[in-house]
């Protein structure tokens, strides 16, 4: 039997972890301290904005940013309908409406065409997301946004270390949304953060976080408004930390096992792959490949399996299921479904071999002949 070949495995180092992680909980001190303020700093100098605000998870850092920028009842919130749900249920439990939006036909992220015309006068933000880590095309997507009056912001969960003209993914317009969940380029087990150059929405982000509370003198905190629980707390700071530090071999080895996946697949029939044009550095969170028509996608998972290697779809058209099925406007969105129904993605796991990619891409096209 071959040795299994998971989709993904995190790339966290205990010799780096464990001196830190036993000083904190020595210390008592097990939130809201000295780590996760130098994470944010980190984070912030690699993004190039001034300011980082650490939470939970991206879907609260995405909420979080929404109520910041005073979205709520009344406003609309342009989202990708293909994406994990985690986006468009920040803007539901917000009060807005989310306008679903297709891909483009040429890739995985929103059509900055088809989110033109689906603006209004009550569109309060256009958040688009950057799919497996391809940067989305910000510039026309902050144009469109300009157009009516909204804000740009990013659901970047998935693209720390990626760029598009030179431009680092989280910096573009009002604020970028990282995540840190174990299938991310960096991971604390659960984490998110929010980074922008806006000092205003900054502190308003602290204070939200905090159950709306901010710091007086003397004892205890003032209550400004409502607010919530999206602290991260220090054990998970030190693993996030620890990886960004090296983010540069981590992004180096992930594109140097795409580069050869690139190569293992081309000419392979009944596969499209999918590569950064000549403005673009991918941080490949995930490998995703194309199937053709007629390709039963979910059957190549499990005969993949079947051969010790995990594969599994690349995310959701939002519009096919039910919990969206009141914004879902009985509308046209062909890409999203399309790309549903036949993405799907091959694993990538730090210090990859030749041997492995080899053995998932020989194994691949295997079974697609088999259909």
């Amino acid at each position: 039997m071959n040795d299994r070949i998971p989709i993904i495995r995190p790339d966290v180092r205990l010799e780096e972890v464990e001196g830190p992680i036993r000083e904190v909980l020595e210390s008592g001190m097990l939130t809201s301290g000295r780590n996760v303020a130098e994470f944010e700093r980190t984070v912030a100098d690699w993004v190039g904005v001034a300011h980082a605000v650490a939470t939970t998870s991206a879907t609260t850092a995405i909420h979080l940013a929404l109520v910041g920028l005073g979205v709520g009842p009344g406003d609309e919130v342009l989202v990708p309908d293909f994406t994990f749900p985690a986006t468009v249920n920040a803007v539901v439990q917000t009060g807005a409406t989310p306008v679903l939006v297709d891909s483009r036909a040429d890739g995985f992220d929103m059509d900055p065409e088809c989110a033109a015309a689906l603006t209004s006068e009550r569109t309060r933000v256009v958040l688009p997301i950057d799919p497996f880590g391809q940067p989305a095309d910000h510039v026309s997507l902050e144009r469109v946004a300009a157009d009516v009056g909204a804000a740009l912001l990013v659901d970047a969960a998935c693209s720390l270390g990626a760029e598009r003209h030179g431009v680092r993914c989280g910096s573009h317009g009002v604020a970028g949304c990282f995540s840190f969940h174990p299938r991310k380029v960096v991971t604390c087990g659960e984490g998110g953060m929010v980074t922008t150059d806006d000092p205003v929405l900054a502190d308003r982000l602290r204070m939200l976080r905090n159950h709306g509370g901010i710091r007086r003198e003397g004892p205890g905190l003032d209550f400004l408004e409502p607010g919530f629980n999206y602290r991260l707390s220090e054990l998970p700071a030190i693993l996030g930390l620890s990886q960004v530090r090296r983010l540069d071999g981590i992004l180096g080895d992930r594109r140097g096992t795409a580069g050869q996946y690139d190569e293992a697949l081309d000419g392979l029939e009944g596969v499209r792959v999918l590569r950064p044009g000549g403005d673009a550095e991918w941080s490949y969170q995930s490998y995703v490949v194309i199937l053709d028509d007629g390709i039963d996608r979910n059957r190549v998972i499990n005969l993949m399996a079947e051969a010790s290697i995990e594969t599994t779809i690349g995310t959701y058209a939002c519009h096919q299921h039910l919990a969206f099925e009141p914004w879902s406007g009985g509308g046209s969105l062909p890409n999203s479904a399309r790309y549903a129904d036949r993405s799907l993605t091959l694993p990538l796991v730090p210090a990859m071999d030749d041997r492995q990619v080899t053995r998932v891409v020989k194994t691949l096209g295997e079974v697609i002949r088999q259909e």
